[in-house]
């Protein structure tokens, strides 16, 4: 069960997760809507390939995109690119949709958006139809995640 995973994986690090089934949404803004939220208040858990073949989370309010220019400059690289699904799958133990930096089978490091500061929000709980509502603050804390403008 990877729902086990993103909450032990919480629990370790001190994180109060919430878990709330969904029905199945066709797209972020009904899962929005599913959830009674606004689409800003959904987090992207992007999994972004480096150069070198490693990865790391981008956190990433569901009204905005990734600002490629801006995450190279704060990661401090000049290629940066999304994986296709089997590669995040393979990186990260979770299907696309589903993806979260909790219970990741590997620790990559996490970018997080300035933006989701001071928030609770829903995320990815590591399977279909389950968000997770974490408080945006732990979840930066806990991971040791840079906070940055990494948005458009």
């Amino acid at each position: 069960m990877t729902r086990n995973r993103v909450q032990e994986d919480a629990a370790a690090r001190g994180v109060r997760i919430e878990f709330v089934e969904r029905p199945a949404a066709g797209s972020l803004e009904e899962a929005a809507e599913l959830l009674g939220l606004s689409p800003s208040d959904i987090v992207k858990t992007l999994v972004v390939k480096r150069k070198d073949g490693t990865f790391l989370f981008a956190l990433v309010p569901g009204d905005r995109q990734i600002a490629w220019a801006k995450l190279r400059a704060v990661v401090g690289v000049n290629k940066l690119q999304l994986p296709d699904a089997g590669q995040a799958l393979e990186a990260t133990g979770y299907e696309r949709g589903t993806i979260t930096p909790f219970g990741s089978t590997t620790a990559w490091p996490v970018y997080a958006d300035e933006r989701i500061a001071g928030r609770r929000v829903a995320m990815g709980a590591g399977e279909h139809g389950v968000s997770a509502f974490v408080d945006a603050d732990e979840l930066v804390s806990a991971f040791g995640a840079v906070l940055a403008d990494i948005s458009d």
